[in-house]
């Protein structure tokens, strides 16, 4: 076993458990009504399709805006062969629509956003709008409708942001867990799930670096030879989601134990006879992502498969998670001090999902 770190001038490789398939524990949804906003994105396309393969709920709701992306998903998920599927055209900043399709639901994936950098920076209303008011009127129409359980996704850029779309996340963060002060009596409880890089998302480096390949590039391009990347593969990000509806009590955020990479590996991985050219660090990125930062380590626990940010409030009791160990002091995890690495040979699991 090869454990050469960045920096060592070996290939990083990955430990034996890096890869984790967060199975257990797992929510049944058997007989529920589940609503995922966003649900033609990447993630939801995703998180539905297993849905409909492990379960049969009661209904399963799709809130999105682009009515072509829900034509071409409804071919594939059509109503006649899953009559428990429902479309729903609405946009998180239309609190009616949110309230209207939230009518009887039992759960709520929210993973609509605004989630390009540069795209939000230029856009910033927009982004704002989308991200933060869509996150309140997502709250708003849970409690109105007593859902029982909301997770939201988040992003590594949340932590100790430095563009507007990680402030945004972070705003976002801090609206789904304060709003387990709100829900009162309803029952409705709250929670983030915050990870990395997605391989095979809409819109990720591995999308623009096959592009690049396929039109016969003679390089590819690095921001900075020192970047490193947390990444998670869409199937262990469903599985994750829902394993934490399972263990949830209302106000945390959770984290998956996921591996880094150097982006300089992972550009081999898909092009090893192509050179690197160093363009320069973008406006608004990091050399290195972080997904727990040294402030949040004060609340955060280990529960062995994933951190477990719990929330600073009086109401929150600390014996939650019996099982559960405190991070050191201090501590952060960043993808550059990760103890869990890839190398370009390691990433051809993640490479054969993101093709199927």
């Amino acid at each position: 076993m090869n454990e050469t770190r960045p920096g060592d001038g070996g290939v990083t490789t990955r430990l034996p458990d890096a890869y984790r398939e967060f199975l257990d524990p797992t929510i049944d949804l058997n007989g529920k009504v589940v609503l995922v906003t966003g649900g033609t994105g990447s993630f939801g396309k995703h998180f539905l399709k297993s849905v409909v393969a492990r379960y049969k709920p009661k209904r399963l709701i799709v809130f999105s805006r682009d009515e072509m992306k829900q034509y071409e998903l409804a071919q594939q998920l059509p109503p006649d062969k899953y009559p428990f599927m429902r479309y729903f055209i609405g946009d998180v900043r239309n609190a009616d629509r949110l309230e209207m399709a939230m009518r009887e639901v039992d759960y709520v994936v929210h993973a609509a956003a605004m989630k390009h950098v540069s795209i939000a920076e230029y856009n910033p209303f927009e982004c704002i709008h989308t991200n933060v008011m869509g996150a309140e009127n997502v709250v708003r129409a849970a409690i109105h409708n007593k859902v029982k359980r909301v997770i939201a996704l988040s992003t590594d850029k949340a932590a100790n942001p430095v563009n507007l779309y990680g402030a945004s996340k972070l705003a976002s963060d801090k609206i789904f867990t304060a709003a387990n002060n709100l829900s009162g009596t309803s029952g409705c409880r709250f929670s983030v799930v915050r990870y990395g890089n997605v391989v095979g998302s809409r819109g990720s480096v591995l999308g623009y670096f096959q592009k690049l390949i396929q039109e016969g590039s003679d390089h590819l391009p690095i921001t900075d030879p020192r970047m490193t990347r947390f990444w998670i593969t869409l199937t262990q990000g469903v599985n994750f989601v829902l394993s934490c509806f399972h263990i949830m009590r209302g106000g945390e955020i959770f984290v998956p134990k996921i591996p880094s990479m150097l982006m300089t590996e992972f550009a081999l991985a898909l092009a090893p006879h192509l050179p690197h050219k160093i363009v320069g660090i973008r406006p608004g990125e990091k050399i290195h992502e972080i997904m727990i930062s040294s402030d949040d380590s004060r609340t955060t626990v280990d529960l062995g498969d994933r951190y477990v940010i719990q929330p600073a409030f009086a109401w929150w009791s600390r014996s939650g998670y019996k099982e559960a160990l405190p991070v050191a002091e201090n501590f952060v995890y960043s993808s550059d001090n990760n103890t869990e690495w890839l190398g370009r040979h390691d990433f051809g699991h993640y490479l054969k999902e993101a093709d199927q």
